[in-house]
């Protein structure tokens, strides 16, 4: 037993346990996993290696460990009605290098993806990432509106000729039109990528249009809005086969050897589960609900006067832009978590502040819905998260590091003592209540 072996593990357990129940955990990509998916994952399955792939193992031994991941591709080729999958990226991040890896020359060929500072990942091409420093990235913008503009990136992508076209977001409140990104990539001959990681669930539940007629390649990690453990899928489609025969192979050996070693056969099994859960009507209606109480707390926010990056949300995620409100993103996310909501500071469009006091925050739903709640919860914590925000300090804060340094030091010991905050903490942990995690 962990309690007898290792206490202080075991209490460090207990103790996120306890935060997870009594919380409302709303960053956009954080979900709870079922009791199942957890069981595979902490199970004897974690003791193998598997190098290579079913049927050409390089150790002895794989005979059941090639029968999990042999079924959990075929539940996922079902599921996405794809040809080809891998499973075995470590999580997105790596998957979408192994794409690269597979398809591009390192300096020479281009990737052609969404700006971190405008809701894009750092695998898009940002130059902080291998993506932009071993590759040579382009990045598009939101428009003004703050939705994507489809002519500018046609524009960018006819005068640059990216080899490959991500589309995908990590702070998008819109659909993705894949048909139109399509439409792009061919006309400028690049592959598109697209990189469902935040969408899969509301893809599968059909709430959001599917990229799997459009792209040659799509990416998901299979936690988010999939619910499963953390891990990713490499799939190709049916398109992306007609136009290079080779990519399933191509992509196999950049996953292994190219970049890793053995699979996590224990993420496998439990990735099988997950996407056996995700075959179901009430995975659909779970989707479903995710984006009417993203849509119901987006309007009971509005009426609050909280500003809406692109004016709303057509998914699981909110992005707000507090300049009107007069609070930093990061003051608010730490108030937000005194009170017991769980989200992330984040930057908005054309943000004047540096990343780590950027001006809004990024809140979604995927984790209260697998909780049980419903719109009736959402006006609640619209609310809450008002009150959190009128609370806030409004404070300036310097241009220097050193300064600021000061000012935010000073400003978290006077959030984390506020007793407005404390009280809202525990009508929360009230409510929370009312929705236990079912694992």
């Amino acid at each position: 037993m962990l309690k007898q072996k290792d206490p202080q593990i075991f209490k460090l357990i207990k103790g996120e346990e306890k935060r997870q129940k009594e919380v409302l955990e709303m960053i956009a990509s954080e979900n709870y996993a079922s009791k199942e998916v957890l069981e595979a994952l902490g199970s004897v399955l974690n003791n193998k290696y598997s190098e290579g792939y079913p049927r050409a193992r390089y150790y002895q031994g794989n005979d059941i460990i090639d029968e999990v991941e042999i079924l959990a591709e075929e539940r996922a080729k079902k599921l996405f009605g794809v040809p080809y999958v891998n499973l075995q990226p470590y999580s997105g991040s790596p998957a979408n290098a192994a794409v690269y890896l597979a398809l591009l020359t390192p300096v020479k060929d281009k990737i052609m993806g969404l700006s971190l500072a405008f809701g894009g990942h750092l695998t898009h091409g940002a130059k902080v990432s291998f993506s932009g420093k071993h590759f040579n990235s382009v990045l598009y913008e939101l428009g003004k509106d703050g939705k994507l503009d489809y002519d500018a990136i046609e524009k960018m992508a006819i005068k640059e000729k990216p080899k490959i076209l991500v589309c995908g977001t990590t702070a998008y409140p819109r659909k993705l039109d894949f048909k139109k990104f399509a439409e792009i990539a061919e006309k400028v001959g690049a592959y598109l990528l697209a990189d469902v990681s935040h969408i899969t669930g509301l893809i599968i539940a059909g709430v959001h249009p599917s990229p799997f007629p459009y792209a040659d390649i799509v990416t998901s990690t299979t936690h988010k809005t999939f619910r499963g453990p953390r891990g990713a899928m490499i799939m190709v489609t049916k398109k992306g086969i007609k136009k290079d025969p080779d990519l399933p192979s191509k992509i196999d050996k950049a996953v292994f050897p190219g970049l890793q070693g053995g699979p996590h056969d224990n993420q496998t099994a439990a990735i099988a589960v997950a996407l056996k859960e995700a075959s179901t009507l009430s995975f659909k209606k779970y989707g479903e609900q995710i984006v009417k109480n993203s849509k119901k707390l987006a309007e009971e926010l509005k009426k609050y006067g909280f500003n809406m990056v692109s004016g709303g949300t057509d998914n699981h995620l909110i992005l707000m832009d507090l300049t009107n409100k007069k609070v930093n993103g990061a003051v608010a996310a730490l108030a937000l978590e005194i009170a017991g909501i769980v989200l992330n500071k984040n930057a908005v469009p054309n943000d004047p502040m540096p990343p780590f006091f950027p001006s809004g925050l990024r809140l979604g739903t995927p984790a209260i819905t697998t909780r049980g709640m419903k719109e009736k919860e959402m006006v609640k914590i619209a609310k809450w998260i008002n009150d959190v925000i009128e609370i806030c300090p409004k404070i300036d804060l310097p241009k220097t590091k050193e300064e600021r340094a000061v000012v935010w030091k000073k400003t978290k010991t006077e959030i984390v003592k506020n007793k407005k905050l404390l009280k809202i903490a525990k009508e929360i942990k009230s409510l929370c209540q009312k929705f236990p995690i079912k694992h």
